[in-house]
C-alpha cells in the first residue's frame, strides 16, 4: 500500500500525532497548500489538472500497490475524482465506487468541478460499474432537482443511494424504481440503513458489489458528531460501525484506492476577489459554524483517523 498525505490546508498538521504514525508507516507527504487556496470547495478544471499532474509527479513509483489518501477537509472531497482515475488507470477492468458521506456530491456544475457535484465525473468514467452512496441524511434529499441534483444516474441504475435515515425526497420526474429507492406519488422512498437495519444492510450492500475491484472514499462528515469535526453539517453513522462496513467490503473485494477527508480546517481561498466572495458566500449559507475548541477537534479527528489507517491498511496491502 501507498500513503499519501495530502496537505492542501492544515487539518493534517493540526493532528501530529497521526502525521508521525503516517510517516512511520512510510507515508509520502505532499505540500500545497497554494494549489489548495485554489481549488478548494470549487475549482476550474485547468487548476485541478495541474493539481493531479503535480500529485503524480510526486508519487513514489511503487509498482501498481493501492495507495491511501489522507487529505483534510471536506471542502476537497472533488479531489477524489483524481484519484479515482489514477487508480483506475493503474488496474484493468471494472469497479465500483463506494462512497460514505452525508451528502449525495451530486449538483450540476459548469466549467469546472465542486466538492459536490464530483460524482458525476465518476459515473462518467466507463470504468465504474456502480457508485453506492452510504449514509446521507442531509437536506440535499429534501427537494433533491430543486437544488442542482443530477438524478438521472439513479434511473439507470448506475448510482445507488443508501441513507442513514431521510424521509422522502420530493421530485417532479418519473425515476421509477431502483435498488435503492422506490417511486410512490412523486416522492423518492428511500431504502434507509436505519430502516433495514444495520446488520442486514451489510448483507444488502455486499449483495449490490457486483465488481473484484472496489474504491471507497470516506468523508468523515458521515458520522455523528462524537466521533468527527468537520467543515459541514453531519451524520448519525457511529465509527465502529463504518470501521464494520469497511471491513466487510476489504475481506471480500480488492480495495484498489481509497481516500479519506472531513477534518475541520479554516477556509482560506485564493483567486479573483469575486470568486473569494462567492465562495465564502457559499460557505455562508451551506456550512454550520464552528463549535469545537482546537484540542477536542484534534483529538476527535486524530482517533478516528488512526482507526480508518488502520483498518484500511489491514485490507489494502
Amino acid at each position: 500500500m501507498q500513503l499519501l498525505l495530502l496537505h492542501l490546508d492544515d487539518a493534517l498538521e493540526l493532528q501530529p500525532d497521526f502525521v508521525r504514525a503516517c510517516k512511520f508507516a512510510g507515508a509520502h507527504q505532499y505540500f500545497g497548500k497554494n494549489a489548495g487556496q485554489q481549488v478548494r470547495l470549487w475549482s476550474k478544471q485547468s487548476a485541478l489538472d495541474d493539481l493531479s499532474r503535480e500529485i503524480v509527479k510526486n508519487r513514489p513509483t511503487t509498482g501498481k500497490s493501492p495507495q491511501l489518501c489522507f487529505m483534510g477537509s471536506g471542502d476537497f472531497h472533488h479531489i477524489t475524482a483524481l484519484l479515482l482515475d489514477d487508480a483506475l488507470e493503474r488496474q484493468s477492468g471494472a469497479a465500483t465506487l463506494i462512497h460514505f458521506d452525508n451528502h449525495p456530491d451530486w449538483v450540476k456544475f459548469d466549467g469546472g468541478m465542486h466538492c459536490g457535484s464530483w460524482v458525476n465525473r465518476a459515473l462518467a468514467n466507463p470504468n465504474i460499474q456502480r457508485v453506492i452512496t452510504i449514509g446521507v441524511c442531509s437536506h440535499d434529499l429534501r427537494s433533491p432537482e430543486r437544488k442542482g441534483a443530477n438524478l438521472h444516474w439513479l434511473g439507470d441504475g448506475k448510482l445507488e443511494l443508501y441513507p442513514y435515515e431521510h424521509p422522502p425526497s420530493r421530485v417532479l420526474a418519473d425515476y421509477g424504481t431502483g435498488a435503492s429507492y422506490r417511486q410512490e406519488k412523486g416522492a423518492l422512498h428511500w431504502k434507509s440503513i436505519a430502516e433495514i437495519g444495520e446488520e442486514n444492510f451489510i448483507d444488502h450492500m455486499l449483495s449490490r458489489i457486483r465488481t473484484e475491484a472496489v474504491y471507497v472514499t470516506i468523508d468523515k462528515d458521515v458520522l455523528a458528531a462524537d466521533d468527527a469535526v468537520t467543515n459541514w453539517d453531519q451524520g448519525r453513522m457511529r465509527l465502529p460501525y463504518l470501521l464494520a462496513l469497511i471491513s466487510e467490503i476489504g475481506s471480500r473485494h480488492r480495495i484498489i484506492g481509497a481516500d479519506v477527508i472531513g477534518d475541520y480546517s479554516t477556509p482560506s481561498y485564493a483567486g479573483s476577489l469575486r470568486t473569494q466572495f462567492m465562495k465564502r458566500a457559499e460557505i455562508f449559507i451551506d456550512q454550520p459554524r464552528m463549535r469545537q475548541g482546537v484540542e477536542t477537534m484534534r483529538n476527535i479527528n486524530s482517533a478516528a483517523n488512526h482507526a480508518l489507517l488502520e483498518v484500511l491498511a489491514e485490507y489494502m496491502e
